[in-house]
């Protein structure tokens, strides 16, 4: 099937996996609605030990980014400083001294949510609105605020190096279902409705051991074959999200379409899509102590109109 995936498999795929209307015509969580108040306390009972790992990098001007898309590393500056207190500049205030700073950034240019309005296909997007819904102030449907109290849920670790056996996945490596399906037995878990499932390819791995950034953003990368879509959708998961830049395979297997997951599962399954995730750290943990399952707490900033948001996601053992 990989030999002659190109756009009609896409449009393909998106009418068979396609979520529009299934919530009501006025929806905009997508998957998002397969959390439910049962689901998150049911989540809830997975903290034990009371250890919270943050699946975050950190935002700072040595991040991946270089420019794809306007895309650039966050710029952070200091509007009060410590200089402002020695030279007396703040004495005009009685007693009290401070520190204030701003910072400049894409949505998207480190660990992030994607919103339902990021992405297009054939002019729609998420639950067949059109592109005048997205203008000069915003998105004025499918916006990452929607979000803002809904990403509570079941998390789980798809380990894909340790399970087939490797420290990392090569750029151009696909994960197909068959590894989605080996990397939970191997864990011991089993994916449920309403889970978010983080998919590790190990790529951050590789970025740290050969201690530059290189071209992880934008490049030829480890990802999500499109012959995932049929598993993500039936699954009944609220979302996923990958360490990667894009979640997908680079090069995309469909040469006519670029990011062809993206096409069917933001915009035609309604999924919440993450990226840039840190999952190093969760990775060395679940192997600790075997467990791979935990309780997932990831609200976006709540941007009215944004298509994304920046965030730190938390994993809670």
């Amino acid at each position: 099937m990989t030999d002659t995936m190109n756009i009609e498999t896409v449009r393909e795929l998106a009418l068979r996996f396609r979520n529009w209307g299934r919530w009501g015509d006025d929806d905009e969580l997508g998957t998002l609605n397969f959390i439910d108040a049962a689901k998150v306390a049911a989540a809830a009972q997975l903290v034990r030990q009371g250890r919270v790992l943050s699946l975050a990098i950190p935002f700072d001007a040595n991040g991946p980014q270089t420019g794809f898309g306007g895309r650039i590393n966050p710029l952070h500056f200091m509007l009060q400083d410590g200089g402002d207190v020695a030279s007396g500049a703040q004495d005009f205030v009685p007693g009290l001294r401070w520190c204030d700073d701003v910072i400049t950034m894409p949505l998207q240019c480190a660990t992030q949510w994607d919103a339902l309005a990021h992405i297009y296909f054939d002019d729609r997007m998420y639950n067949d609105r059109g592109p005048e819904l997205v203008n000069s102030t915003g998105a004025q449907a499918n916006s990452i605020d929607k979000a803002r109290d809904k990403i509570v849920t079941r998390g789980v670790l798809l380990d894909i190096p340790r399970f087939r056996g490797v420290d990392w996945l090569q750029p151009g490596d696909a994960i197909y279902p068959a590894d989605l399906d080996g990397a939970a037995d191997k864990a011991g878990v089993e994916i449920a409705r309403g889970d978010i499932v983080l998919i590790r390819t190990g790529q951050i791995a590789q970025v740290r051991a050969e201690s530059k950034w290189g071209d992880y953003a934008g490049g030829p990368a480890p990802g999500l074959s499109l012959t995932t879509a049929e598993w993500l959708y039936t699954k009944e998961i609220a979302g996923y999200a990958t360490d990667t830049w894009g979640t997908e395979v680079i090069p995309n297997e469909t040469p006519d379409v670029f990011q062809p997951l993206h096409c069917v599962a933001i915009v035609n399954m309604g999924m919440l899509v993450g990226e840039i995730f840190d999952l190093e750290g969760l990775a060395r943990d679940c192997a600790g102590d075997g467990v791979y399952e935990f309780l997932f707490v990831a609200p976006p900033l709540p941007i009215t109109g944004a298509v994304g948001s920046p965030i730190n996601p938390q994993a809670i053992k």
